[in-house]
């Protein structure tokens, strides 16, 4: 029986587990530490789910019990052969593999010519601001890490991310000023307005 496919939170467990046995706990503070919320969605009790649902499916198992005074005692986890090999399989499928993605700003740009020159104007220039806000935010984190000397091959996705959002911030001004200028030009047509068909004016038609 096939194992279910690992999940991107999945993946950034092994990920971490590669390294060596941890704890959940550290796992955390690794995650945060290394900005994996920027490619995973981690939200609250999702990594202890996601680390007990490896753990029931083989991909790790429980190798040692660690506590700290009077603190709970922490589970360390460690990588089974079985997670190894999916991990190994999983990696080369992100990698080299070509997915289909729908990202919500595509269903955004489809609707700007019904929502108006006005009101489009005025979103694509909120996204500016936020895009500029993250890139800003982007180069801080980038000049600390260069800083700290982190190995560039630790932070390849953070590179990625930050060169994608520096791109949708060009060209969002991009069209933004093509639509304010008029070189992108709104149809500005209106939808013809239906009418119910009265009995009075199917007999006309009928006589006529």
């Amino acid at each position: 029986m096939a194992s279910p496919k690992l999940t991107p939170l999945g993946i950034a467990v092994l990920e971490l587990l590669h390294e060596g046995p941890m704890h959940p706990y550290e796992m955390a503070q690794l995650m945060r530490e290394r900005y994996v919320h920027m490619r995973v969605n981690v939200k609250a009790g999702s990594l202890y789910h996601t680390v007990e649902r490896l753990c029931r499916d083989g991909l790790i198992e429980v190798v040692d019990t660690q506590r700290d005074g009077r603190r709970p005692e922490r589970t360390v986890y460690g990588m089974t052969q079985t997670g190894l090999d999916e991990f190994t399989q999983r990696g080369r499928e992100l990698l080299g593999d070509l997915a289909t993605e729908f990202p919500a700003f595509l269903s955004g740009l489809g609707v700007i010519d019904e929502l108006g020159r006005d009101t489009s104007l005025i979103e694509l220039e909120h996204r500016i601001t936020r895009l500029r806000a993250a890139v800003a935010g982007d180069d801080a984190v980038l000049q600390r890490l260069a800083e700290d000397e982190t190995p560039a091959i630790y932070w390849l996705d953070w590179r990625y991310q930050c060169d994608h959002r520096k791109f949708e911030l060009q060209w969002t001004e991009r069209l933004h000023d093509d639509l304010r200028s008029g070189r992108i030009s709104f149809q500005d047509t209106e939808q013809p307005k239906l009418t119910l068909i009265t009995r009075e004016d199917d007999d006309e038609r009928k006589t006529s």
